[in-house]
């Protein structure tokens, strides 16, 4: 009998925006198979309590777990990060980067004497959903710290497709990060990295309940998937786990959808 935790020992996981919803359950369904973990989020004191019980849980299985409470956006800090990681793990150990971070601006395109999207609300959005997968790629793989058939995995949303009200910068940033993640699958396979991104159905987190009418976008979904629920953050890091598996090698360049068929109606 296979054992999986085999693909797992010893490689270490890395989540940018880890700190709650999809990135966290990554984490820990990576930590429980036996990955050791390093996230890098962005939180506030009053919200840490939380995340230092799930980080205190993964060590409980027998893994080390790094978490940086620092910007990913800024580029010192993430040269902090490598020089860290460099020290702590060296070169080589890593199998996977997960992109989670929801930092997105939520202003309407158009507004009847009210706030409406700038430019540097689009670039903003833009730079922190899209380009910081690629400056994160890119800082780690000339640092040597991938590991042969690394798996690069970034997390989009039907968004990137369809219009929603007041979602346009986020939308552009989805679809942006989709466009990246191919330009990834192409041009980094020569050191075996594959990129995928998953397509997460509707899923109940705290980035969700920002968007305006949330709600309605919950029943609806609801409403279109075959099996009468929303996605669930365990949904999407299940997935995670299979296209990390050796068996998953050939996955490059991929949009996936995680959603229980929703997207099929």
């Amino acid at each position: 009998m296979i054992d999986a935790t085999q693909d797992y020992k010893g490689k270490w996981g890395i989540v940018l925006g880890g700190s709650s919803g999809l990135g966290l359950a990554t984490a820990h369904k990576l930590a429980r198979e036996g990955m050791n973990i390093c996230i890098v989020h962005r939180s506030r004191r009053s919200v840490l309590a939380p995340f230092e019980e799930a980080v205190q849980e993964m060590k409980s299985f027998g893994i080390h777990v790094l978490a940086y409470n620092v910007d990913a956006m800024n580029t010192e800090k993430r040269l902090q990060v490598i020089d860290d990681l460099l020290k702590e793990i060296g070169k080589g150990h890593i199998k996977t980067l997960i992109h989670s971070i929801a930092r997105g601006n939520l202003k309407p395109l158009h507004s009847d004497g009210g706030t409406i999207l700038s430019h540097d609300d689009f670039v903003r959005t833009l730079d922190a959903m899209a380009i910081s997968l690629y400056d994160w790629v890119s800082a780690f793989a000339k640092a040597n710290l991938f590991s042969p058939d690394a798996r690069i995995i970034s997390f989009t949303s039907e968004g990137s497709h369809k219009a929603w009200k007041q979602y346009g910068a986020v939308a552009a940033a989805k679809a942006a990060l989709e466009s990246i993640t191919r330009s990834i699958a192409l041009e980094f396979a020569p050191l075996g990295i594959k990129a995928n991104c998953i397509q997460a159905g509707v899923t109940d987190t705290e980035s969700l309940r920002l968007i305006p009418g949330s709600a309605i976008m919950k029943e609806k979904s609801i409403e279109r998937n075959p099996y009468g629920r929303l996605t669930i953050p365990d949904d999407v890091a299940n997935a995670v786990y299979l296209l990390c598996r050796d068996e998953a090698s050939w996955i490059n360049g991929a949009v996936i959808p995680v959603d229980g068929g929703e997207h099929i109606r």
